[in-house]
């Protein structure tokens, strides 16, 4: 749970391999940037459970390390408690959504509010494309929309 008086903030995909996890590197970075990283709890899930236990995936590793964004996480499917323990739970697509909007409904008095992290994007790109079957490019897309997005929604949130 999350201690009184602080705000908290689960990025989630599909694997939780490619975009949460760079969301979720890039918003603790800003928020450690801007002072304010002790007051959130940050983390990163999969609606699927097919990369549980693995690391991110090594084309988001070095996009990251190319632009200086410290990433460490190890994928995790999302639980019913993650429901009552987010104030937000921000995913990359539409699938996402249905899938999170689903489980929402299997849990008694859910307490987060899900939402596409790109509604918060100031250039109107809701939609995270999945990077996995692309290419470096792909990759460095996701982390630009990544940036302008926890941007929007750190100011949003201060």
């Amino acid at each position: 749970m999350a201690a009184a008086g602080s705000k908290s903030v689960l990025f989630v995909c599909l694997g939780n391999i490619c975009r949460s996890p760079i969301a979720e590197a890039v918003f603790r970075k800003m928020a450690t940037d801007a002072g304010v990283v002790d007051k959130w709890r940050i983390d990163s899930a999969a609606t699927s459970t097919y990369e549980i236990g693995s690391s991110p995936d090594h084309r988001g590793q070095a996009c990251m390390k190319k632009h200086d964004v410290p990433m460490s996480h190890i994928a995790r499917q999302v639980t019913k408690d993650d429901f009552m323990s987010f104030q937000y739970i921000l995913c990359m697509d539409e699938n996402n959504l249905s899938e999170l909007n689903r489980k929402a409904k299997t849990v008694k008095n859910p307490a987060a509010k899900i939402e596409l992290l790109g509604s918060y994007d100031p250039q109107k790109q809701r939609i995270i494309k999945d990077p996995y079957y692309g290419c470096d490019e792909d990759f460095e897309k996701v982390y630009e929309q990544c940036v302008r997005c926890c941007k929007a929604f750190l100011e949003a949130n201060p």
